[in-house]
């Protein structure tokens, strides 16, 4: 690991749980005149103060638009990216608590209450840094409904807008999350080894909710990953992390075309952390989406 702190990195980004990454270092801006706190207006634009180039605030009104979108025949998964504005806000704070409960469940030396604790204050922490990198980084975020919900909205029961579990009005329940960052400034201060270049796209913190594993969501949560960024006009040479020991993402990984970089040394073990691989994709100059979910078990990224 990097010199700068770097907290909860027990686990690679993209093959069993997040991998959330802190550093000191300050991160480049541009033309930044006030920090990412500062609020921003209505639909994720930045606050008042900061300025960007035509090109950032295309990207983020990119951002804004994208949706993702996959029809299975047990329900429908919708993907698009948390914004910096108050309306997400509730969706944020759901996020928190998914993202805990998926790094709890490795946990086995620590108090559980205690340690889910201070998981959810590092948590909150790290995505209010994350959401304030946009156009740079995005936090992707799934939402599912089942196929029997529009019989349940034919008969007016629309759900519970705002509820803690992350469930919209419009959008279903909150399934699964990613982290895409797309160039230097939003790449993760101290990213696990071995080290991908910063200004490549880079995948990270993927997870999928216990209730949704096992239906072909983290595929198709990849190509949504993969979607984005050839949308947000990045470089096409995708990189991600996948521990050895995780045969099954390692798997879908090659089948969806990711090669391996570089493998971690066995040093690694010394600062107890598993030995991973670093793998890449060169994606293709126009998104290309399959539908088929075919032979596809997605139960280890979260497991």
């Amino acid at each position: 690991m990097a010199a700068s702190p770097a907290l909860l990195s027990r686990t690679p980004a993209v093959s069993g749980h997040p991998h959330l990454l802190f550093s000191r270092r300050p991160s480049p801006r541009h033309l930044r005149l006030a920090p990412p706190a500062a609020a921003p207006t209505p639909g994720g634009s930045p606050g008042p103060g900061v300025f960007l180039s035509p090109r950032a605030l295309s990207q983020l009104d990119e951002l804004a638009a994208f949706r993702y979108e996959h029809a299975f025949p047990h329900g429908l998964l919708t993907v698009r990216a948390l914004t910096r504005g108050p309306e997400d806000d509730a969706v944020a704070e759901a996020l928190v608590r998914l993202l805990a409960s998926s790094f709890s469940e490795t946990v086995r030396w620590a108090p559980a209450q205690r340690y889910a604790q201070l998981l959810t204050f590092v948590i909150r922490r790290y995505l209010h840094e994350r959401r304030g990198l946009a156009p740079h980084a995005a936090v992707l975020v799934g939402f599912y409904r089942p196929a029997d919900a529009g019989a349940a909205d034919a008969t007016g029961d629309d759900g519970d807008e705002g509820s803690d579990d992350g469930r919209g009005k419009d959008e279903g329940e909150m399934a699964c999350t990613a982290e895409v960052s797309f160039d230097a400034v939003g790449a993760p201060g101290a990213p696990p080894t071995p080290t991908p270049p910063l200004d490549f796209p880079y995948i990270c913190n993927m997870t999928v909710k216990t209730a949704f594993r096992r239906r072909g969501i983290g595929k198709q949560l990849l190509k949504a990953c993969e979607d984005l960024v050839i949308k947000m006009d990045a470089k096409r040479r995708v990189y991600l992390h996948c521990r050895i020991i995780d045969q099954v993402p390692f798997n879908m990984y090659r089948k969806a075309g990711y090669n391996i970089v570089e493998t971690d040394n066995i040093l690694v073990w010394l600062s107890l952390q598993k030995r991973k691989y670093l793998m890449s994709k060169e994606l293709p100059q126009a998104s290309v989406v399959e539908s088929s979910t075919k032979d596809f078990d997605d139960n280890i990224l979260t497991r």
